[in-house]
């Protein structure tokens, strides 16, 4: 999709089903604790309060306009609209221009303070436009219509949760839905203040719209001034930057993969998920970025949630918690959902949450590794997470599981889940022997270099088997698991996590196996459906995550005209204000999956470290035979430490 492209708002009628809203048509507003997408048609079609994993109270997203909703918009025909985020902020304004003049709606939602708050400010542009607002507000994801009460303001209850509308604008009910039409003339604005409370508490002061703005883009200018990033593609960095803090809860710094759930891989198709919780696989590259472009308060919570999330029995480590560590997420359906454009089941929870993914692993212990020095002060020492979870590690590395892509057709040895194995011995090996030397307790010192000498052995034996049962010879690639002849795209990750160095000829042909393979139209697929027994049916869109990690590749083999050109298509997916979901389905060309998606940026944004000359991956100095020598030998710089080069190697390849 081209940016900034100009569309017509879609006619609609406020009592009608949505007409195929496209996901790349929403733009992204939140507090830091929940968010809303309000579409270039000026309705806000999903909301949940009063946290990200909360129940929506708009779903029309993933069902019908009776699921809950909030548009304002010209009442008349629209010649055209047009939409952006004001500069270095999460404040989008929407142009429409009608016949009879010109509007622009603000929208955004301020950092919280005592309540959440959603607010939307209407201006005259040029002329007089006749605008009409239609607002359905519907708890429990759109099954519960709440008591509407109307005062001085606007009251929405239902059991505990209440919605207060505060604004000068004439209001009155149609059905089931709160109706306003109003003017605005050029210099004119009307505004519309709406507040999450307890039905139990009193109704909030109406606060100042005007105010509230001004705090809001403080807020985020301010935050988007600590990026030290400045290379070439500093626009998209930065928009990716500020998606990332705003699918940051607060309150314990715990980042969700993506504000909604079952946004599906193909349209009409069952591969539908929830993603509004914290994936262990997205800490070890989230805290890279974010340590990168200088955020390391960030980074510290984020580290933080992970200790508190992680903490206890080694054997019961999950591959997702909720925003503050929950770890029961029962999956279940939303059944009276129609799911988006008919896309079903709408599923709520996930069950890959009790799934064994050996992967996870990996990404903690390289976390940990990545920040040895920070204090922990939640009564959780990383130090013995680090080790209690690489002494399971030895004992259950050699099992089954269902890997990276949480498949539900049966554990198997994948290679990924063997590789991120390795990653998290050699990561912990890193961290304990950066620290044992300053440890006061002999004991503690004997007991951490007995450990260290089991964890290079079964280094080294994970390391010659993952060579030795997952590189296929005729294929010239890893593959999918052991035995397989089936190509998986999270092999990209072996140069990138350093297992293999980028110049070893496998690195190079499980490059090139992947683009002959799983490349179409010029993005790339995690897999094949039709070749992997997944245990789901239909097929999925390009997984854009795994075509940066193809951009990160190419650069480090030294392709780097094809990794620029990949990288520039993937920006031109983004859509008009700079963001990108899990997928992207070529066939259609539009995007499918959840929305806006974590991963998909993190992996943006470092494939643009890496093509700036600001990251090399990280190396436990690994010869073709397995054999471990000394990290210090390699004279690679850790993709955790502070920036630098390989020895030799200029900042900007």
């Amino acid at each position: 999709m081209a940016r900034g492209k100009t569309v017509r708002r879609p006619e609609s009628d406020s009592q009608a089903r949505l007409h195929g809203t496209a996901i790349e048509d929403y733009a992204l507003i939140g507090d830091c604790e929940t968010a809303a997408l309000v579409s270039r048609g000026g309705s806000i079609d999903w909301l949940c309060w009063p946290t990200f994993s909360s129940p929506a109270c708009f779903a029309a997203l993933v069902g019908t306009c009776d699921h809950g909703f909030w548009r304002i918009a010209p009442k008349g025909k629209v010649k055209e609209s047009r939409r952006h985020y004001k500069e270095g902020t999460l404040i989008v304004e929407t142009l429409f221009e009608t016949a009879a003049g010109e509007v622009c709606v603000a929208d955004f939602m301020p950092p919280r303070q005592r309540h959440s708050q959603l607010v939307r400010i209407v201006r005259g542009v040029r002329g007089s436009v006749r605008m009409r607002m239609d607002l359905a507000i519907r708890f429990d994801y759109g099954r519960t219509v709440p008591w509407v009460t109307s005062n001085s303001e606007l009251r929405a209850v239902a059991g505990s949760d209440m919605v207060v509308l505060q604004t000068k604008a004439p209001l009155h009910g149609e059905g089931a839905t709160t109706v306003s039409e109003f003017a605005v003339r050029k210099g004119q604005t009307m505004t519309f203040t709406l507040t999450y409370c307890s039905s139990l508490e009193k109704i909030p002061r109406e606060s100042s719209p005007r105010k509230a703005l001004k705090e809001t883009k403080r807020f985020w200018t301010r935050w988007l001034g600590k990026n030290t990033y400045r290379g070439e593609y500093a626009e998209a960095v930065s928009r990716s930057l500020m998606t990332l803090k705003a699918l940051t809860y607060r309150p314990t710094g715990g980042i969700v993969a993506a504000v909604t759930t079952s946004l599906p891989e193909k349209i009409g198709g069952a591969r539908n998920w929830d993603y509004r919780y914290c994936w262990l696989r997205d800490t070890a590259f989230m805290l890279l970025v974010l340590l990168r472009a200088g955020y390391r308060d960030e980074a510290v919570a984020w580290r933080r949630w992970l200790l508190r999330a992680v903490a206890g029995a080694p054997d019961q480590v999950q591959t997702i918690y909720g925003i503050s560590g929950e770890r029961d997420i029962v999956e279940w359906e939303a059944e009276w959902l129609p799911g988006y454009e008919n896309s079903r089941p709408v599923r709520i929870g996930n069950g890959a949450a009790e799934q064994f993914q050996l992967d996870v692993f990996g990404e903690v212990a390289s976390a940990l590794a990545r920040m040895p020095e920070a204090e922990d002060d939640i009564r959780v020492s990383a130090a013995e997470v680090q080790v209690a979870l690489a002494n399971h590690l030895c004992e259950v590395w050699r099992l089954p599981d269902e890997g990276i892509w949480e498949v539900r057709g049966g554990a198997k040895h994948f290679v990924h889940s063997k590789v991120m194995a390795w990653v998290a011995l050699d990561r912990a090996i890193q961290f304990v022997e950066s620290r044992k030397d300053g440890e006061r307790d002999a004991k503690v010192r004997k007991v951490w270099a007995q450990d260290v000498a089991r964890w290079k052995e079964v280094r080294t034996t994970i390391h010659k088997e993952v060579c030795a049962k997952g590189f296929d010879k005729r294929l010239n690639s890893f593959v999918q698991s052991y035995g397989s002849k089936v190509l998986d795209a999270s092999c990209l990750r072996i140069a990138l996590v350093g297992f293999l160095p980028a110049a070893d000829p496998r690195i190079r042909g499980t490059v090139e196996a992947i683009e002959k393979k799983l490349m179409t139209n010029g993005l790339v697929k995690r897999y094949n459906t039709r070749q992997t027994e997944d245990g789901l049916t239909g097929g999925e869109g390009q997984f854009l995550a795994c075509s940066f990690w193809m951009v990160a590749n190419l650069w480090l083999i030294g392709r780097k005209d094809d990794a620029r050109a990949l990288f520039e298509r993937l920006l031109a997916l983004r859509n008009d204000v700079g963001l990108l979901s899990e997928e992207y389905d070529s066939d259609v060309g539009r995007m499918v999956g959840n929305f806006p998606q974590a991963l998909s940026h993190i992996s943006l944004i470092h494939a643009a470290f890496a093509m700036t000359g600001d990251w090399a991956p990280q190396r436990a100095g690994v010869d073709a035979c397995g054999d471990v020598k000394s990290v210090k030998k390699s004279g690679m710089i850790r993709d955790g430490g502070g920036k630098g080069t390989t020895k030799g190697r200029s900042k900007r390849s």
